[in-house]
């Protein structure tokens, strides 16, 4: 028995749309550093799921928060607070990665790398949304990320490894760093215009 319905075969591969893309990056993020989170104890269950709930409410009133802001918060710091929590935990997740990222104090005194964004406004979608400015660029061939959330700096330069050995067929050493909060904040406002 046939079908007389005609078989649709699409002339080229789908491809995920960039706003699936970046939720993909956001959910992985938020995803592994709650998972961090909690096989380092630096917070309980239900703090990782109030701040998850706190993150994805901020998301819904389009204000950019990381899942670390919205666990110190949970758990009762205070925006003045900030500077001495942020880092704390983060430096706890931080050993959940190989190598293990690097507090970098100068960061902020680098200077933003504008030409690489407008090369690659698909990394510089992705790093908005992740909160992870792209710290330094040599020619594509080495390039920094940093972020207070290092598992989210290294989501990053994962992403911008692949997107760059796609399209010039070489794979940059990428540097990930942890970047402490007020450099961190200083950072992507300049970068993002958050």
């Amino acid at each position: 028995m046939t079908s007389d319905i005609p078989t649709i075969v699409p002339t080229r591969p789908q491809q995920p749309s960039q706003l699936d893309e970046i939720l993909e990056a956001v959910d992985d993020c938020v995803e592994r550093t709650a998972s961090a989170l909690l096989s380092t104890r630096a917070a309980t269950e239900v703090e990782v799921s109030h701040a998850i709930n706190t993150l994805r409410a901020s998301q819904s009133e389009g204000i950019h928060i990381d899942l670390l802001q919205a666990l110190a918060k949970v758990q009762g710091h205070t925006e003045e607070h900030m500077g001495t929590a942020i880092p704390r935990i983060a430096e706890k997740i931080a050993f959940t990665l190989n190598p293990v990222p690097q507090l970098i104090p100068f960061a902020g005194k680098l200077i933003a790398p504008s030409a690489f964004y407008e090369s690659f406004d698909r990394v510089h979608l992705i790093a908005k949304a992740l909160m992870v400015p792209v710290i330094f660029v040599e020619d594509t061939d080495a390039i920094g990320v940093g972020s207070a959330n290092p598992i989210a700096a290294a989501i990053l330069a994962d992403k911008i490894r692949d997107i760059v050995s796609r399209r010039f067929d070489i794979r940059p050493f990428m540097t990930v760093v942890r970047l402490d909060y007020e450099t961190w904040t200083f950072l992507a406002n300049k970068h993002f215009e958050l």
